[in-house]
């Protein structure tokens, strides 16, 4: 093989282990749920937590619902340890991007803990996090 073919072929080679990663990296993905609203108050039942196999629980999960301009991250941190955050940017309100146990804004690059802390500016500000309380087999995130 000649030293041209065998450049391109890795090449190619690399770039196809690169792909297809990120397509597998894909299908893990995040968890988007839809939940009304009932008297102020989303209720999530603990089982969207779990992963497909319902062997471990997912770090965290997306909530949406028609009436919210931006969505809600939900992490759970142990058993009975919530916390909810308002996915919208303090810097100029851009909805957020979930990452692990970051939040990311696309626009301008700040980031925020799982907690809503502030940990890359440009914004000057935490996000706004809501009372969570878990019961039973559900979670109830108060949106007053």
């Amino acid at each position: 093989m000649k030293r041209k073919e065998f450049i391109k072929t890795c090449g190619i080679g690399c770039l196809s282990l690169m792909s297809g990663a990120s397509l597998l990296a894909g299908c893990v993905g995040t968890r988007h749920i839809n939940v009304p609203i009932s008297d102020s108050f989303l209720h999530i039942p603990l089982s969207e937590f779990f992963n497909e196999k319902k062997e471990n629980y997912r770090k965290y999960i997306i909530v949406q619902n028609e009436e919210l301009s931006y969505p809600i991250c939900v992490y759970r941190f142990s058993e009975n340890e919530y916390t909810a955050i308002w996915m919208r940017c303090t810097h100029q309100g851009t909805e957020l991007q979930a990452y692990g146990d970051r939040l990311q804004c696309p626009a301008h690059g700040s980031e925020f803990s799982n907690t809503g802390a502030l940990q890359n500016g440009p914004a000057d500000q935490p996000l706004r996090t809501f009372p969570v309380t878990a019961d039973f087999n559900q979670i109830k995130i108060d949106l007053r």
